[in-house]
């Protein structure tokens, strides 16, 4: 006897697309063979996506939820940033072609996000930290741009092959963050 398959939630579909990437890469993602390898018609998936930039946008939020759920607690905000950039490079790491998702995914034109909340949930962990809103969105946004840039570097298969031959990948990621991080300063910048 044939077990039936478990609903169509958003939770499974982004599960099942991320299989898909795993298997294809981003590429290879398409709403039509998702729909067959979650055995529905494509039609049922625009149950709980709008369209595949919603998809996209909200497997972005997945992998930068696991990264804000790795981050450790801390005392100190540089020691926060350091936790921060160590998870989200693991975040980007834990998904093929994860970094480029991130990189290349856009808001869906049909969702309108409260601006102000989203800002406040991004912030809030440095804010309970001691920074101001402002500092923390900007050191946050200056984390993510090198982590970024540094997880699409690294996962550069030829470039990756040829420069692991000269340099350490995590020591010198580690470098450049501790670096970056250090540079922060509290308080308005002085002229």
């Amino acid at each position: 006897m044939a077990r039936p398959k478990p609903m169509l939630d958003t939770a499974r579909l982004i599960s099942a697309a991320f299989q898909q990437i795993e298997e294809d890469g981003l590429d290879g993602l398409s709403m039509r063979r998702l729909a067959t390898r979650l055995g529905v018609q494509a039609p049922a998936l625009y149950w709980h996506v709008g369209d595949k930039a919603e998809l996209l946008a909200l497997m972005v939020r997945e992998i930068y939820r696991r990264a804000y759920d790795a981050a450790l607690s801390q005392s100190d905000w540089r020691a926060w940033l350091l936790d921060f950039g160590r998870a989200l490079r693991a975040a980007f790491a834990g998904c093929r072609d994860g970094a480029r998702l991130c990189a290349s995914a856009s808001l869906p034109k049909n969702r309108e996000p409260d601006v102000a909340a989203r800002a406040n949930s991004i912030a809030a962990p440095l804010i309970a930290l001691g920074l101001e809103q402002k500092e923390a969105l900007s050191f946050q946004a200056s984390v993510i741009s090198f982590t970024l840039g540094w997880a699409s570097f690294e996962a550069n298969g030829p470039m990756h092959d040829y420069l692991d031959e000269m340099l350490n990948f995590d020591e010198s990621f580690e470098a450049g963050l501790a670096a970056l991080v250090k540079g922060f300063t509290q308080g308005p910048p002085s002229p």
